[in-house]
């Protein structure tokens, strides 16, 4: 089978999408597909893979990004591919996969995080005339509100949902192949090694609850909710608690908030790791009070890891939290309803229940298993392809 997969970054450090993307490409590689990938990255060359650069050079990056569309277009349309598999919008598709759910609906979410509704309203009239966002949503209704367009791979039922709320797209035009990631492969040493290393670098004792919070974008994902929910756990003084936020955003603002709040002395912004792993295995717990996830990573990680999670019913991955069992899904970002939960994970025999449970659901989360069922997708598709082409003849 030949496969054209369709993504105008390959670059690990941009983000989990483009992450997930590489993992599953590995992955197809290894099944045996061939495929063509066309991006504006570089990505290390591997056998089977034939990587075909398209410039998007513009004025913009908004420009650029629909420039590498129309060239990806009319690429892929001189070639002879059996699936095309995009997960940039690409009007050739086949299979379509918005790893960052859908752009209407990222548009709502970060209208939530603004405090009133004046503050709403200014940002709706600022995406009005933003000539990015007016784009991209138009692209997005090309390739959903049409009824020929691409089959949708949706990462969780979440996404589902969005796309049947903002396009009416039918039932059958939606696939549901949950995200999933990597293994933690760290054996019970490994773990211990690193719970240490951390805890010494950061000077954590082991009797003080350790709670992490990872974000590159620290508004849309909680981080101000979550300081909030540390200075009422602190003010309650039940038991020692510590975090560390990991991620790249601009940290100065949040420090000076955090000393407002009382919380300065309890809390480390980190800056970026390639090692979240290791600081999974470190802590005691994950917090994740995002505004807008489609399907987050990070979650999918630490339950694979064990790490009971609190997570809101924004991000797609809290579909796989049980509440109360595996971990808690807060319904809305409320910091006290965070602290609530933290509170609950602090009984120590609680928490170890709850690890258990988080690590049996995370050692069903598998890439191997993703990609088995996007090969079933591409058969399928392909399959329709060939009909299609034989009816027209």
């Amino acid at each position: 089978m030949r496969i054209a997969l369709v993504s105008e970054w390959l670059d690990a450090w941009r983000g989990g999408a483009e992450t997930s993307t590489l993992q599953v490409l590995a992955e197809l590689l290894r099944a045996g597909v061939e495929v063509d990938v066309y991006t504006r990255s570089r990505p290390s060359p591997s056998p089977g893979l034939r990587v075909c650069h398209v410039n998007g050079a513009a004025a913009s990056r908004t420009r650029a990004s629909v420039t590498f569309a129309r060239r990806a277009d009319r690429l892929i349309a001189e070639g002879d591919y059996d699936v095309v598999h995009a997960v940039s919008p690409c009007f050739r598709a086949d299979l379509y996969q918005p790893r960052g759910g859908t752009i209407a609906e990222s548009i709502e979410r970060n209208l939530a995080v603004l405090g009133g509704d004046s503050a709403r309203a200014l940002k709706r009239m600022g995406n009005a005339l933003n000539f990015k966002r007016r784009r991209q949503l138009a692209t997005e209704r090309r390739l959903l509100a049409s009824g020929q367009g691409p089959v949708v791979i949706a990462i969780s039922d979440y996404v589902a949902r969005q796309l049947q709320r903002h396009y009416h797209l039918p039932p059958d035009r939606i696939r549901r192949i949950f995200n999933a990631v990597e293994p933690d492969r760290a054996d019970d040493q490994q773990r211990r090694r690193d719970r240490a290393d951390i805890r010494r670098q950061y000077r954590i004792r082991e009797s003080e609850l350790l709670v992490v919070l990872v974000a590159h974008n620290f508004r849309l994902k909680g981080v101000g909710p979550w300081m909030e929910a540390l200075a009422e756990l602190t003010r309650r003084r039940t038991l020692p608690i510590r975090s560390l936020v990991i991620g790249k955003a601009p940290a100065e603002r949040y420090r000076r908030r955090a000393g407002r709040l009382g919380i300065g002395s309890c809390l480390t912004f980190t800056g970026p790791t390639d090692r979240v792993r290791a600081f999974l295995h470190a802590a005691d717990v994950l917090v994740h009070p995002t505004y807008y996830d489609p399907c987050s990573r990070v979650v999918l990680e630490a339950m694979t890891a064990g790490l009971p999670c609190v997570a809101s019913r924004w991000d797609g991955a809290s579909e796989l939290i049980q509440d109360g069992v595996s971990g808690y899904v807060i319904e809305e970002i409320d910091p006290l309803a965070i602290a609530a939960r933290i509170a609950d994970l602090m009984d120590r025999g609680r928490r170890e229940r709850m690890s258990a449970e988080a690590a049996r659901v995370g050692g069903g989360i598998s890439l191997t298993g993703h990609v088995r069922q996007l090969l079933a997708c591409y058969d399928e598709v392909a399959a329709s392809r060939r009909a299609g082409a034989a009816s027209r003849r």
